[in-house]
């Protein structure tokens, strides 16, 4: 899976190859965990002598790209990408320095350790300690005896625990135990991990404030070594391996417990099986132990093994299931008492179910994936649409039409607006359809080209029509595009590697909607049209707004003077551990179930499900094979997403639910990729080609609707804007919007809007008057004083949906910036500002960005900043003044680095006096004092 990615600190260079003497050399072992030394540490402080010449050569410890780089020398080796390889750096020692792999992203993740020059002796001082008595006798703490005396064994882990050998003929050959003496222990070795048992010592007193032992294996939860009070049986120290067999120290602070009685007790409880089919079973899972020993003072070891170096996995979730039937796979899951999960169809009927939608009939339009992961050569794609009908209400889809074969690549589908659009990179297609017949009524039509391919489950997906009338999709950050209608010249073409995007269907206008997060696979809008995405590995969700720009899984923003992007709006996260997501996968049960995730639902459909699932997001934690929910809770200008307890677990490991829609009946459609494997791989034959379900859940209280909103009368449609199910209100503004509204329509629209006391209820009106055309500017302009901020904020948006407005209304955002006592309203005109030449902005980013309220709002201080950022362009002096004055956090810092870009000598004329101006001002101007001095020195943010 890919890695985070970020930014590199400083600009690096390839050393020359060295033949020299070499004075000092050190060996460490890369991954993504740190840089481990042969004695065990992690991220090592490596101690050379002033004027040496130092060699640090490092050995891949797993299939990954790193390197290693020295900052302050700005030097760095070659990138390795096989387990095993090595590569090496040589430099000479002349002040302390920072090591760190510059891969990006890996730094971060915690591969960092430090350089100390030292002019003196670099010899470390061999620390002596003292054994345990019990009864004026040594006691066997060391297992030098050769026997388990004072040990008691429960289990079979240690029947035969002690090994004299190094290499270990119970662990793999290259690993080095280096422990001391003639033994030490181990509950089974990477050989005989699956055994399971406890050993405990004798008790006996603290004769000493410090003690320390020797420990490695797993960095489990249940392979630790305890210290325990005799008398309470309290746990007064613990210690896990960290995943590594070099038995390290560690050191136990006794001074509380003086005189008091302890023992040691060594468990491993972890066998290590897994029960995922593709997950191989886990090695670590078992303890090393040797040398218990008492101090007098603190003893400090060169390889101690530091608490805060230990990273522990929690422990693998049960998986009750795997590669069950269609109705089995039904019957092992365990919905909300009042609910029903229905088996609607599976294969042969569906096979490889990748993306579907719901028509204006309640039908399901279904894209079967056969081509992925590999695109076909032009015109020989496999993949084709079906449509599936339920005639009779029971949840079974028992009719079947297919509407088109031979398509290729196609990961997003959505219909209406006279045909069936397809995300099919490298196109988005639009085939012409006579939906009374089922049938094309024309070849597909490409009418965006240069959609990417080089990752193909991160390509354009997600279709789904938008409040406003516009065809929205998501697209992941490893697939590159360059995205215009065929024929577009390249340096025209609109670069999208991530984020959310749109289409007119009858302008025929693109667009970038908001830019970052990694992979979503899902998008929805709430009650008040506001989008939400889920996304993998990065943290799981983001409220999008327009022209934002989010939290990046890799790469940078195209445009270099974002500085910094908006995060996610969960407080919480569903995967368990500190190893980084992937590592979370398949032990998170108890937080979700891991990162990945895919589909977005804000369940919208009606009042016979229970209230507490309204406006809530419902996302599939793929690991996880679980239905994870998270409330939406309006916060400031946006949201904050809270996880509530998950809807449901599938109990099966195959389970792959890619999207879920509500329909006419407030029940719920889900399609089921349903493979062994959760992974993406170019490799297709790793993925199952054969199997695919369709399932339907339904509440108790769902009665079944047969409906064919197409024959409905423009009123009826109008009347199904005041709809509890938001499935009528959307399907039906979307036929309103094809048939292009009437005074008659628009009159009872405006009727809705201006009446009725439901803000959610003005919003579907005014959305339908939008894309119908039955507004005018004058009359949109007139709702900015409306007394609902979300009718004010959705008039600026729609204002601008053209990038251009009359004077009179910039005029009345004017107002709006200086006056609106909304958080939403401002956060809008933020995004608003982008679509306007950056001239006619001055007058709204000056009002708001000295907006206190705003301050620490989750949105506002970047949404203002990306509005203001060309600006420096146009007026550097005004740009200045303007940020002085600003209360959003880090706007001057920002304005200093984007005046100090410009690299003129009026820029650094402007700069130079604003440090004057500041030097003269308290000491919290301190960072961006020091910012300007680095930009007219010529150096380097």
């Amino acid at each position: 899976m890919p890695q985070i990615y970020g930014r590199a600190i400083i600009p690096l260079t390839q050393p020359l190859q060295d033949t020299t003497k070499i004075d000092q050399e050190y060996a460490l072992e890369a991954t993504m965990l740190g840089y481990f030394a042969k004695d065990g540490t992690r991220n090592p402080t490596l101690r050379v002598k002033k004027g040496n010449r130092i060699r640090i050569t490092i050995t891949n410890g797993e299939l990954m790209t790193h390197d290693i780089a020295i900052e302050k020398l700005g030097i760095k080796s070659k990138t390795i990408l096989e387990k095993g390889s090595k590569t090496s750096i040589v430099f000479v020692a002349e002040k302390n320095d920072t090591y760190y792999c510059s891969v990006p992203g890996h730094r971060a993740a915690g591969m960092v350790g430090k350089l100390e020059v030292v002019e003196g002796d670099i010899s470390e001082t061999k620390i002596v300690g003292i054994i345990p008595k019990k009864n004026g006798k040594l006691l066997n703490l060391n297992f030098e005896s050769g026997t388990l005396a004072d040990w008691k064994a429960t289990g079979d882990a240690f029947v035969n625990p002690l090994i004299s050998e190094d290499p270990s003929p119970i662990h793999e050959k290259d690993m080095n135990i280096g422990f001391e003496g003639k033994h030490f222990l181990s509950s089974g070795g990477t050989l005989n991990y699956k055994l399971t048992g406890t050993l405990t010592s004798v008790p006996f007193i603290v004769t000493h404030p410090y003690a320390s032992f020797q420990v490695s294996g797993g960095a489990l939860q249940d392979t630790r070594v305890e210290i325990v009070l005799a008398d309470t049986k309290k746990v007064i120290y613990h210690s896990t391996g960290q995943g590594r067999a070099t038995l390290q120290p560690v050191v136990v602070n006794l001074k509380p417990y003086m005189n008091k009685n302890i023992f040691i007790r060594i468990i491993d409880n972890e066998t290590g099986i897994s029960q995922i089919p593709y997950i191989p079973n886990d090695k670590w899972a078992h303890i090393n132990f040797d040398n218990f020993l008492f101090y007098s003072t603190r003893p400090n070891f060169p390889n101690e093994l530091n608490q805060k170096d230990i990273i522990i996995l929690p422990p693998l979730d049960p998986v009750l299931n795997a590669g069950l039937s269609g109705i089995e796979a039904a019957k092992a899951m365990t919905p909300p008492k009042g609910f029903k999960i229905t088996l609607a169809a599976a294969e042969p009927d569906i096979i490889r179910p990748i993306s579907f939608t719901i028509d204006s009939r309640g039908r399901l339009w279904v894209v079967e994936g056969h081509t992925y992961p590999v695109p076909a050569p032009e015109g020989q794609g496999r993949d084709r649409i079906l449509i599936f009908e339920d005639t009779n209400g029971d949840g079974t889809l028992d009719k079947k039409k297919i509407f088109m074969e031979g398509l290729n690549l196609v990961s997003g589908i959505e219909v209406g607006m006279g045909g069936v659009w397809l995300g099919a990179a490298p196109y988005l297609l639009f085939i012409p359809a006579d939906f009374k017949e089922d049938k094309p009524t024309g070849e597909p039509q490409k009418l965006l080209d240069g959609w990417g391919t080089q990752d193909t489950h991160e390509t354009l997906n997600s279709l789904r029509w938008g409040p406003d009338g516009w065809l929205y999709g998501t697209h992941g950050v490893f697939t590159h595009s360059k995205v215009g209608k065929p024929g577009t010249p390249d340096e025209q073409r609109v670069k999208l590697n991530a984020g959310v995007w749109r289409y007119h269907p009858t302008k025929h206008q693109f667009e970038v909607f908001a830019e970052g997060s990694s992979n979503p696979w899902g998008i929805d809008f709430n009650d008040y049209g506001h989008p939400f995405i889920t996304a993998c590995v990065i943290p799981h969700l983001y409220h999008i707004i327009q022209g934002g720009r989010y939290f990046r899984q890799a790469g940078k923003h195209f445009n270099p003077y974002i500085y910094d992007d908006i995060k996610t709006i969960a407080d919480h996260r569903h995967w368990l551990g500190e190893r980084g997501p992937h590592a979370g996968n398949f032990r998170s049960a108890a937080a979700g179930g891991g990162h990945a995730h895919a589909g977005a639902m804000i369940y919208l459909g009606g009042n016979s499900w229970p209230k507490e699932y309204h406006n809530n997001i419902f996302m599939n934690n793929i690991n996880g094979a679980k239905l994870n929910i998270d409330q939406l809770t309006r916060s400031g200008s946006g949201y904050v997403g809270s996880h509530k307890k998950d809807f449901m677990a599938m109990n099966d490991s195959w389970s792959q639910w890619l999207n879920f829609k509500y329909d006419a009946s407030g029940s719920v459609f889900a399609i089921d990729w349903y493979d062994k494997n959760q992974c993406h791989s170019s490799n297709p034959d790793v993925h199952d080609k054969t199997m695919g379900r369709i399932f339907k859940i339904s509440h108790e209280n769902d009665k079944w609707v047969q409906v064919d909103l197409a024959k409905a009368s423009d009123m009826e449609l109008v009347n199904y804007q005041l709809s509890a199910n938001e499935w009528f209100v959307r399907q039906s503004r979307t036929i309103l919007q094809e048939r292009g509204g009437n005074k008659q329509v628009h009159e009872a629209l405006k009727a809705i809007l201006n009446t009725n006391p439901d803000a959610t209820r003005k919003l579907r009106a005014l959305w339908t008057l939008h894309v119908t055309k039955g507004l005018t500017e004058k009359e949109m302009t007139d709702l900015l004083s409306n007394p609902s901020e979300y009718v004010r904020s959705w008039a600026i948006q729609l204002l601008l949906e053209n990038k251009s407005i009359t004077d009179e209304t910039l005029k009345q955002l004017n107002i709006l910036a200086q006056n609106d006592n909304s958080a939403l309203v401002r956060l809008y005109l933020a995004a608003a500002m982008q679509r306007l030449e950056p001239s006619k902005r001055w007058e709204v980013v000056e009002a708001l960005v000295q907006k206190v309220e705003d301050k620490a709002d989750h949105n506002q201080p970047l949404m203002v900043w990306y509005a203001a950022e060309p600006l420096s362009e146009i007026d550097i002096k005004r740009a200045i003044l303007m940020a002085e004055k600003a209360k959003m956090p880090k706007f001057l810092l920002y304005t200093i680095q984007r005046v100090g870009a410009i690299n003129t000598e009026e820029s650094k004329k402007q700069l130079k006096e604003l440090s004057e101006r500041l030097a003269k001002m308290s000491h919290t101007n301190h960072e961006e004092i020091m910012a300007i001095e680095k930009i007219l020195e010529n150096k380097s943010l």
